[in-house]
């Protein structure tokens, strides 16, 4: 059987391998279970800069980029057919990305995709409709809004103060290095009392650059003989300088020694982060308390007052600040905390830049505003919408959430030290400009996008805007955060788009609960059926709205999809479980979107009463975002409508049965997220005491024979009682079964039984892997756990001896890839042609023509040597269950008079290091 794959750099081309099954699949299997992948034609090829890798016998799927990928906040993944296959660990050159085939959590390796927050990094198929099409116009900017009363951006009054602080490393679970304690500080001069504090802490950046060499960069810890540390944590100076103007007291930490090792970390670095801030604070509330003991950058500051703090974070730093929030009133498990004193501070509210989310875990009783840059080539799912859409219903819904559309803006360019011009070290634009095909709405010298002054200006604008509102508790800043359609002027040029949950909304229409839709499709945010899902993937670009978490299909994430070809033809009503409570709220508001550079969308809205009356609201009109293929620009805009109209129709305003929707446009299509009673104000918010739920992960052994049980470790703690969702993985295709569970702290344990079933022969390690949610009542830590049952067999040896290796020409070579014993594992070993000690060597004419183009995609001019041929290896095969497989050289008869020649071939490891003798084939002359 002949599989053969062309591969880009480093890969290894796949050849003529006797009775081997194409089984990549088989990693992650019982060995009686035959994998789909394994009945599909035995030619069937890896995508170009795909390869199967060994190393020590185990396999590796790996994918090596045409160009650099630099170190970002969001995860690169591995997805085949739609489903996610695991999270590759990068290579020290920025380009490869391994997979071991253990922690595949699928055996379909069919349509294989990199992703990084829905993002694709390897090259897509050709397409020619693509290829041919016209550039699309230039997207225009939405039109400006009204000012607002207040402007968050001017400074305020006091001068300010610049210095910088290091103290001792601190050790952190799970991370081998020490993780520095670095802050700069930025503080208002001649502010007299206890000033608030501001903590910004910035994303994964690459961590490490050596002066004067360009693009020398890594994401080492620490860093090494001659390369320094990247400031990334200076990079928030403009922002400080304003709040500290304002009279706050700001620190920026450093956290490049959670950006080097948080590759290991299940939750990307979420708890280590939040360690490192909590221990921060915890210094503060030292110096707050003994002034004398704290550093000189600190000593000649305005007193801190650690009851009035936002939490400031970018990207993975986002996440972090949400964590440390969390952690702060809902305590996490000690064995996996980096901190350990008491809490001395309230955190008043979080800003996320672009934030992560990869446990899709807000904490629901503190206020946030998220920042969604419309043009983030990093995080460009915008995953961070769930920092919002996330908090509906779980908790009592107080605490105000804004999500920040920024149209044109990119990852980088909030923080100075990641932007280039301004960097100390090399920094790029992460939204990659592709000159040919230019992208309308993103590429530098659109109408849309933001040149890296303007944006870091907005964004310190919005920034203020979140401290004045959930520190100082300044509510005339409201309207600049919450839907209500006023901007910032400081913010300008930036088109900046508002909507919210929390606050004073209450009696929401809300497609997650129990619901009933007519006239439209009640959808599912997550699903890979095209039938139940809210958007497909030829819809052109993405909705933040609809993130993908980790689990191909998620229950209890949906949405109300409209789809109408006339006016009025497709009236949709929404009617909840039990009648709504609108008494005493001024409008209903709504929370609407429409496809990417639509306009005027028009849609009257109805309510009617639990008797059946019937009262129409008023119309809404609804335009899309500017978006292309590359942005996340299916995003909800807030429009309200009064409810003075179902008053004065004598509607029972305690009991609305239904909401209704009718579109007054010639035809188009629309999503409603939710619609909520809205009254103005933003209430007082009482952290209410939530059940806390995380997911721990126990390592056992799989043992010779039987079968034995084991419990997920499931730690609950807090007060109260509440609601999660479990989600178990299927260690073999990851397809997820989810459930609802009740959590009580000191109540019955959670119940999640993994069953583990020994032997005698060598495998790869299985993790059985389950995640979890909050829905009511909760707040979730840890999100990501399970049983790994670690193989205890040893590896077979593998030993590589001739069958033919003298050979007439016509005839092929054969040698023998033997192990001492079966594995349940796929066995491989990866042999490359090298020469023959300075003896005639096999060419491109002495084999045959397909088998080259196998081997390397092309049949070279001339005669070339074999061991001259760029990536030409053989990958030999072991099936699961048996002990041999043959390689193969087919060498062809000519007319030619010549001597003998030799090939060598040399077994080599992952890294291409020679392992164990060289082997020779010789071919003597057939005349």
């Amino acid at each position: 059987m002949i599989r053969a794959r062309k591969m880009w750099a480093t890969a290894v081309a796949v050849l003529t391998v006797v009775g081997v099954s194409p089984a990549v699949a088989q990693a992650r299997q019982a060995p009686d279970v035959r994998p789909a992948a394994a009945a599909k034609d035995n030619n069937a090829d890896l995508p170009p800069g795909w390869r199967i890798s060994e190393n020590d016998g185990e396999s590796a799927l790996e994918w090596r980029s045409p160009r650099p990928v630099p170190a970002g906040d969001a995860r690169v993944e591995f997805h085949a057919d739609g489903k996610l296959v695991g999270a590759p660990e990068p290579d020290k050159d920025g380009r490869t990305f391994r997979l071991p085939l253990e922690e595949a959590r699928t055996s379909n390796l069919t349509d294989l995709q990199v992703l990084a927050a829905g993002r694709r990094l390897d090259p897509a198929p050709a397409s020619g409709a693509r290829d041919r099409r016209s550039a699309p116009p230039a997207a225009q900017p939405p039109a400006r809004l009204p000012a607002g009363s207040v402007d968050p951006g001017k400074p305020g009054s006091y001068t300010t103060t610049t210095s910088e602080y290091a103290l001792d490393p601190v050790r952190l679970p799970g991370f081998s290095a020490p993780v520095e304690m670095r802050g700069v500080v930025v503080a208002p001069k001649g502010a007299t009392g206890k000033r608030p504090v501001a903590l910004f802490l910035h994303g994964r950046h690459a961590t490490c650059y050596v002066p004067g060499r360009d693009g020398d960069v890594t994401i080492d810890w620490p860093c090494a003989e001659g390369a320094e540390p990247i400031p990334s944590h200076r990079g928030y100076l403009r922002d400080q300088k304003l709040l500290a103007s304002q009279g706050y007291v700001t620190v920026s930490i450093s956290a490049n020694g959670v950006n080097g090792q948080d590759g290991v970390a299940d939750d990307g670095g979420a708890q280590a982060r939040s360690s490192l801030v909590r221990t921060h604070l915890a210094r503060w509330a030292d110096w707050a308390a003994a002034p004398a003991t704290a550093p000189d950058a600190v000593r000649d500051t305005p007193k801190a007052d650690l009851s009035r703090v936002l939490l400031v974070g970018h990207s993975r730093g986002g996440e972090g600040v949400n964590r440390a929030a969390m952690d702060s009133l809902y305590p996490p498990p000690a064995d996996q905390d980096g901190y350990r004193g008491a809490v001395r501070w309230h955190i008043r509210g979080t800003v996320l830049i672009g934030p992560t989310i990869f446990g899709q875990n807000p904490v629901s009783d503190v206020p946030s505003l998220t920042i969604l840059p419309g043009c983030d080539g990093d995080v460009s799912d915008l995953q961070g919408q769930v920092y919002a859409d996330g908090t509906r219903g779980v908790s009592q819904g107080k605490a105000l959430h804004s999500a920040v559309y920024m149209v044109g803006a990119n990852h980088n360019y909030f923080n100075s030290e990641w932007t280039p011009g301004q960097a100390q070290a090399p920094a790029d634009d992460d939204f990659w400009h592709d000159p040919e095909q230019p992208d309308p709405v993103c590429s530098p010298g659109t109408a849309t996008r933001l040149t890296a002054d303007q944006q870091h200006r907005a964004g310190a604008t919005y920034i203020a805007a979140a401290a004045r509102l959930f520190v100082a508790g300044d509510d005339k800043v409201r309207e600049l955060l919450d839907g209500s359609g006023r901007r910032a002027p400081s913010a300008d040029p930036a088109r900046v788009l508002t909507h919210a949950v929390g606050a004073n909304r209450r009696a929401g229409f809300l497609p997650d609960g129990p619901v009933k839709v007519t006239g439209g499709r009640l959808c599912s945010a997550i699903d890979p059926d095209p039938r139940t899902t809210c958007m497909n993937a030829e819809a052109g670009g993405s909705s933040p709205h609809f993130a993908q978490w980790q689990p191909e299909r998620e229950a209890g994430r949906r949405a109300v999809a409209m789809r109408w070809s006339a006016p009025g033809s497709a009236a949709v009503r929404v009617r909840p479980e039990k009648s709504l409570s609108v008494e005493g709220a001024q409008s209903l508001a709504l929370r609407v979107f429409v496809p990417p550079n639509t306009t005027r969308t028009q849609l009257d809205v109805a309510v009617t009463d639990a008797s059946g009356k019937r009262a129409k609201l008023g119309g809404v009109r609804v335009d899309g975002l500017p978006g292309s293929d590359r942005t996340a620009s299916y995003w909800a805009r807030e429009v309200r409508v009064p409810l003075a109209a179902a008053t004065r129709a004598g509607l029972d305003l305690r009991r609305i049965a239904s909401l209704e929707l009718t579109p007054r446009t010639r035809s188009g299509q629309a999503w409603l997220m939710d619609a909520w009673a809205w009254s103005p104000g933003t209430p007082a918010v009482q952290e209410a005491p939530l059940t806390r739920v995380d997911l721990g992960r126990l390592k056992v052994k799989e043992g010779d024979s039987g079968t034995r049980t084991y419990q997920v470790p499931v730690h609950v703690s807090g007060k109260g009682s509440g609601t999660v969702r479990l989600y178990v993985l299927d260690p073999v295709t990851g397809q997820a079964k989810d459930r609802l569970v009740t959590v009580k702290p000191g109540g019955s344990a959670v119940d999640v039984p993994v069953t583990v079933k020994g032997n005698k022969r060598y495998s790869w390690d299985v993790s059985h892997d389950v995640l979890v949610k909050a829905v009511r009542g909760t707040v979730v830590g840890a999100h990501a756990g399970g049983v790994t049952a670690e193989n205890d067999d040893p590896m077979p040896e593998v030993t590589v001896k001739p069958v033919a290796d003298r050979v007439t020409e016509g005839q092929p070579l054969k040698w023998r890839v033997a192990l001492s014993a079966p594995a349940d594992v796929e066995m491989t070993r990866t042999l490359k042609i090298v020469p023959a000690g300075g003896r005639p060597e096999l060419s491109t004419k002495d084999v045959e023509r397909q088998w080259l183009l196998d081997m390397i995609g092309e049949v070279p001019g001339g005669e070339v040597p074999l061991s001259e041929l760029e990536y030409a290896s053989l990958w030999v095969s072991v099936p699961v269950g048996e002990t041999t497989a043959e390689v193969t050289v087919p060498t062809v008869r000519d007319r030619v008079a010549e001597p003998a020649e030799h090939v060598g071939l040399q077994s080599t490891d992952d890294e291409g290091e020679p392992q164990g003798p060289v082997l020779t084939g010789t071919v003597r002359d057939a005349t």
